[in-house]
């Protein structure tokens, strides 16, 4: 595994104030098929809907005539292949209905550490919203909810969730562990 590359890349979760992030190193020739899989593990989603990458006006993702726009198949392009330098960007779209976009940019390319695991979440703030919540609007709402006994969906979304909600919390060992659970990591 001589001379692999490792790109850092930074996901951010457009629309949310404060922001919500991670910082993830991975293998440069990871399809975005694959991306997809380590994507909805850093950011704490559940791979219960449709997503595609957007590079520009190129699509990525399953193709289906059905969507009445071409898309590119995602298990055979590499990432290294969409984002060639740093400070390129795509946007990450997840779950259609709901929107949720994230933008991902490079931020460097490295020589990959003999022994070190890969991917691996470095750095990242707040936790993902829950799925199906209603996008970014639907989050801010649900978080004021739940903030608020007195708010009348308070009990509502109290049921529907089933615990309280820390929108600050960020568990990077639980990532890089979920990661690493999931065999999306290699060895180099």
């Amino acid at each position: 595994m001589k001379d692999k590359v490792v790109y850092q890349l930074k996901v951010a979760l457009r629309g949310t104030r404060p922001p919500i992030w991670r910082r993830v190193r991975l293998a440069g020739d990871v399809t975005l098929y694959r991306l997809n899989d380590i994507l909805q593990t850093v950011m704490g989603w559940t791979n219960s809907h449709l997503h595609q990458f957007r590079v520009g006006d190129t699509c990525y993702g399953t193709p289906d005539p059905e969507y009445g726009f071409a898309m590119q198949n995602e298990r055979k392009f590499r990432l290294s292949e969409v984002l060639r330098r740093p400070k390129a960007r795509m946007v990450y779209e997840y779950d259609f209905g709901d929107g949720w976009l994230h933008d991902v940019v490079l931020e460097a390319a490295m020589a990959a550490v003999p022994g070190e695991r890969y991917p691996v979440v470095v750095a990242g703030k707040r936790r993902c919203p829950p799925e199906d919540v209603g996008g970014v609007g639907g989050y801010y709402d649900f978080l004021e909810a739940m903030a608020d006994p007195k708010h009348p969906e308070h009990q509502n979304r109290r049921e529907w969730w089933g615990e309280s909600f820390d929108a600050e919390a960020f568990d990077i060992e639980g990532v890089n562990a979920a990661l690493w659970g999931r065999r999306v990591w290699r060895p180099v």
